[in-house]
């Protein structure tokens, strides 16, 4: 077990190999993040990636461990200045090659100049702001008022190389809609999987991937992470056997 983990015990997520604090971020750490930064697809392997509203970085953690013997660049942003400088933080301490955050909105990122990335990762705002949060932090970051999926959309297109992937965990209500956004922006769904939390339950998630690339045909998978008696599934065990810390 790495230091990290022995050293910050508490306000944050221990995984097998490093840990992420999350007690000054506005969004704490998630299975809708876990399960994303163990199922996004890196073969081909990417040489830059991108992660947008990184939070406390655990989804860009996740694929620095995933890619820690490739040669790969991987960058990270998030507007809220608590949030990035935790994952500073949480960069530091884990045993992989850095992650580069940056504290910074996705609408002025790398407007003047040409770099682009193969693979973008994000776990989106999606709550509209009907209610208020008590905390302006945490409104921004579950909120699509700082984000919207229009202007999300856009960045994806903006930054994406032509063969490049763009990958994100939406609640399953909201899927279709965003399909049909990116479907008019030229952005096509390659590979999908949806997710439930239990055997007795709708399907709750899901996890998208895109590309420019129209697809002969859709990759399609289901999850269920917990069986009849609420232990988690084989399935969920295997997509997370490199990260979680599964009890016996």
């Amino acid at each position: 077990m790495p230091n990290s983990s022995t050293i910050l015990k508490k306000g944050g997520f221990t995984f097998k190999r490093f840990f992420v604090a999350h007690d000054n971020s506005p969004m704490k750490i998630t299975t809708d993040s876990t399960l994303l930064g163990a199922w996004v697809p890196i073969n081909p392997v990417p040489a830059r990636v991108l992660d947008i509203g990184t939070g406390c970085g655990v989804i860009a953690l996740m694929l620095a461990q995933r890619l820690e013997h490739h040669d790969c660049q991987i960058d990270a942003i998030d507007i809220d200045r608590q949030a990035i400088s935790q994952c500073q933080q949480n960069i530091l301490h884990a045993p992989f090659p850095p992650v580069h955050p940056y504290c910074v909105d996705i609408n002025q990122f790398r407007l003047n100049d040409s770099l682009r990335y193969d693979l973008i990762v994000s776990n989106p705002p999606y709550f509209e702001s009907a209610v208020d949060c008590r905390n302006s932090q945490r409104q921004l970051a579950r909120y699509t008022e700082s984000l919207n999926f229009k202007q999300l959309i856009d960045a994806v297109r903006r930054l994406l190389t032509p063969k490049g992937i763009f990958c994100l965990v939406l609640p399953y209500h909201l899927s279709d809609q965003f399909r049909q956004l990116c479907e008019s922006k030229q952005l096509y769904l390659q590979q999908v999987m949806k997710v439930k939390y239990n055997a007795n339950k709708d399907f709750s998630l899901v996890l998208m991937a895109f590309s420019f690339q129209q697809p002969d045909d859709l990759v399609e998978q289901q999850l269920c992470m917990r069986d009849e008696n609420g232990r988690y599934t084989t399935q969920f065990r295997q997509l997370l056997a490199e990260f979680y810390l599964f009890r016996k």
